[in-house]
């Protein structure tokens, strides 16, 4: 159901909005139970996916460190795979 979240913090190039939003989404996904939510719960589901990458943003941008940055482990960005 739920792919694992990759690190988002101290990697080149930078997490792109994007990804932060795609760990937000997976993150709702899991905690949720839901892969596709109904229509009945669509708006909670989108404003809860919507604050937690708010909050990513937020986190990433707060977090220091002096270690060097990692490459990025970035997914197949091939159209419509996820």
């Amino acid at each position: 159901m739920c792919r694992n979240i990759r690190p988002l913090f101290n990697i080149e190039p930078p997490a792109t909005p994007e990804e932060i939003e795609d760990a937000a989404l997976q993150f709702v996904r899991k905690v949720s139970g839901y892969q596709k939510p109904s229509r009945l719960n669509q708006a909670a589901f989108d404003q809860a996916v919507a604050q937690v990458s708010a909050a990513l943003q937020v986190l990433l941008e707060g977090l220091e460190t002096s270690a060097p940055k990692r490459p990025a482990l970035r997914r197949n960005s091939a159209p419509g795979v996820h």
